[in-house]
């Protein structure tokens, strides 16, 4: 099955939302139709466990921690997707992000046809 978008989930601290959100839309994701910038933004809670050798930017190595972050998704065309992550990990302050990326299927069901 071809697919020609992905959504793009990014967990990050909210103060790196409008950043990386501007800097995705710079290179061409976030376009939907005749709008760009398009984002939508959750509030979630996460956990993690440093281990040793780990600089957290938030926590302490060998505890479990929670905090509070945001999940970003966001459509951008798979050509661009190695380009948006290679920009997300310019700015994104984590030593490990947590970037998903999900094949979009969406164009299957745009083509006008029933079948």
């Amino acid at each position: 099955m071809e697919f020609r978008e992905v959504k793009l989930e990014i967990f990050v601290p909210e103060e790196f939302v409008v950043p990386i959100r501007d800097a995705l839309s710079r290179v061409g994701a976030g376009k939907i139709g005749s709008y760009d910038h398009c984002v939508s933004v959750s509030k979630v809670s996460g956990y993690w466990r440093p281990l040793d050798g780990a600089q957290p930017y938030q926590g302490t190595a060998g505890e479990i921690c929670s905090g509070e972050e945001c999940k970003m998704e966001i459509r951008c065309r798979r050509e661009l997707a190695a380009n948006a992550v290679r920009v997300i990990k310019s700015i994104h302050p984590y030593e490990e992000p947590v970037i998903n990326i999900l094949p979009l299927v969406n164009d299957l069901f745009d083509r006008g046809n029933d079948g």
